[in-house]
């Protein structure tokens, strides 16, 4: 089997940020489309500088920041985030092709399908617009979105059932596009592959989210069921790794800057059981540095085979 690893939205080594912004109280002051058709200029081609690193790199795997193109989720601030900036979209889904590269999305926190309120559903479904619509501009061949379940309102019973209401009135594509994710919180594995049953999403595992939130099943005898919520799609699985800050409590949830390798290597033992090839997305805060520390440790420390950079067999 074979693993890829990735990293998210910004690098260390790259100079400059694909996420600069521009917040929707200056923009109410200063009414400015100038600055902002400026900062999309800048984001778009900090993205290509981001590109060109990864596959110089060997990198095949990578997250594209939510904040690319701001203020495009604001009813309040419409304007068109595609014909002016046509060809910059289109070098970056050329470099995507040529590189072959996994690129996908992570919408934040604020989009939450199962909220009780209409105005965070109507604006959760913005920002599952926009986000569609990059996809869609960057030729993307496999198209995901990773979403939390959200809110637990109610109780938990309730909430699924919100989920599962909102989702079905989803446009056909945006629903083919979304995948779930178990949070450190609420909504562990077990729950999301109940979810997944429902409305035939594919599960994307957080194994550090696993750690702060488990389920009474092994992560052993739950792995191949969370391996088979993604065979309708035909894609490679994709996973979720990082570590703990801290082993205190209070920090136990919070991203460290590293990974942890022994940590990553029981991982590795347990993913040789499913027997399929995985995509492992490094949520390390220093990012592509974090990554590349990893694989040295892994090179290291075990007789890993990896075929270039970032991609070793099993």
């Amino acid at each position: 089997m074979k693993v890829r690893l990735g990293y998210a939205c910004i690098s260390e080594t790259v100079e400059g940020t694909a996420s600069s912004t521009y917040t929707f109280t200056n923009y109410k002051i200063e009414h400015n489309m100038e600055k902002l058709e400026k900062i999309i200029h800048s984001n778009l081609f900090h993205l290509k500088e981001l590109f060109i690193y990864n596959m110089k790199n060997n990198i095949h795997f990578f997250r594209i920041t939510s904040n690319l193109i701001p203020l495009a989720t604001k009813k309040e601030v419409e304007f068109d985030y595609f014909t002016p900036y046509k060809k910059e979209y289109e070098e970056l889904a050329l470099l995507i092709k040529e590189s072959n590269m996994r690129v996908d999305f992570h919408p934040s926190e604020y989009c939450i399908l199962n909220s009780t309120r209409r105005e965070v559903i109507e604006n959760s479904i913005e920002i599952l617009k926009y986000h569609y619509n990059l996809l869609k501009y960057l030729k993307i061949k496999d198209p995901i979105l990773v979403l939390h379940v959200g809110s637990r309102e109610f109780g938990k019973e309730k909430a699924l059932s919100r989920f599962i209401h909102t989702f079905q009135k989803l446009p056909k594509e945006i629903k083919e596009v979304i995948a779930i994710e178990n949070d450190d919180k609420s909504y562990n594995i077990e729950d999301c592959l109940y979810l997944s049953s429902k409305i035939g999403t594919p599960l994307v595992l957080d194994y550090h989210h696993h750690l702060c939130n488990p389920t009474v099943k092994s992560l052993e005898e739950l792995l191949p069921k969370v391996i088979d919520t993604w065979k309708d799609k035909k894609y490679i699985p994709k996973m979720h790794f990082s570590s703990p800050k801290s082993k205190q409590k209070k920090e136990f949830r919070s991203h460290h800057d590293y990974i942890h390798s022994d940590d990553f290597i029981s991982f590795l033992e347990l993913l040789k059981k499913v027997d399929s090839d995985i995509d492992i997305m490094i949520e390390a805060k220093r990012k592509d540095e974090a990554m590349f520390r990893l694989i040295r440790e892994l090179k290291y420390k075990t007789n890993i085979l990896f075929l270039d950079d970032t991609t070793f067999m099993l």
